[in-house]
């Protein structure tokens, strides 16, 4: 399986002062960019390759691939227009992800438990989605809505009666012929001038005009994971988020040493 990413933007809303000039995925919480920090976890779930879409200082990327020795795993695509909407970093992937197989698609800044991605990757369903119910609502947050047991809503805002609702991680497990679908539905929306629509809405037409049962989605509520926007998130991420990601590292490690069945399924996965 390959991953896909976006980290081709500016970061503007973090501040200078946070972002230092630098992409997002150069970020580092706990001595490790969220860079090295998905290159970890995407080579122990057995992911074949990680091709970043890239764009503002994408020569400091390519520095930070070089120095983890990680270029026989990492692979960058230079989207010229990273300045217009991240619909367009996800057209000049297209020949990544219209690859014939199957694909993770993932924001490049996200600080996540390696717990989440397990869930996305050992899914059963080809498509899946990963859902947070304890958000805090407002318009900023990509959301799921669920009616029945079937995605029914995937937008910021929201326009249809659900029994519940959570925020999308913005981590995807796709089938090689749903790729190709959100690959098409991003070229109509590029012929049509729309460069600054976020690429979830390809996502979400795809989603919709599918049969039943196409897509679905993984309940992660209480695992630790935030993506990274503001000033304000790179705080919590250092104070809230990443200690919780720590214990639940401890929690596994101590599950393997003492659960013999635990160790099986660990190795199976990694």
């Amino acid at each position: 399986m390959k991953a896909v990413m976006l980290a081709a933007g500016t970061g503007t809303r973090l501040g200078p002062a946070v972002a230092k000039h630098s992409p997002k995925v150069l970020l580092q919480f706990g001595g490790k960019s969220l860079l090295q920090r998905h290159i970890e976890s995407l080579t122990r779930h057995g992911v074949d390759e990680l091709v970043l879409g890239v764009g503002y200082h994408h020569d400091e990327i390519e520095q930070e691939i070089a120095d983890l020795c990680a270029e026989d795993f990492v692979r960058t695509v230079f989207n010229e227009d990273y300045t217009d909407g991240n619909i367009v970093t996800l057209w000049t992937l297209r020949d990544e992800l219209c690859s014939g197989g199957p694909v993770l698609l993932m924001d490049a800044d996200v600080l996540y438990d390696e717990g989440l991605l397990s869930r996305l990757i050992y899914a059963k369903h080809e498509n899946c989605l990963l859902l947070d119910r304890g958000f805090t609502p407002g318009d900023e947050p990509v959301k799921l809505c669920i009616r029945n047991g079937e995605i029914v809503e995937f937008r910021k805002w929201l326009s249809t009666e659900f029994d519940f609702c959570g925020e999308s991680v913005g981590l995807f497990k796709l089938s090689a012929s749903v790729a190709e679908k959100i690959i098409t539905q991003t070229g109509l929306y590029l012929a049509q001038g729309r460069r600054q629509d976020p690429y979830e809405e390809a996502i979400r037409d795809v989603l919709l005009t599918s049969k039943r049962r196409t897509f679905t989605f993984e309940d992660i509520t209480g695992m630790p994971w935030i993506e990274i926007d503001f000033a304000a998130d790179v705080e919590r991420a250092n104070a809230v988020v990443l200690p919780r990601i720590a214990l639940a590292e401890d929690e596994r490690r101590a599950a393997i040493m003492i659960k013999p069945d635990v160790v099986q399924s660990e190795l199976q996965r990694l």
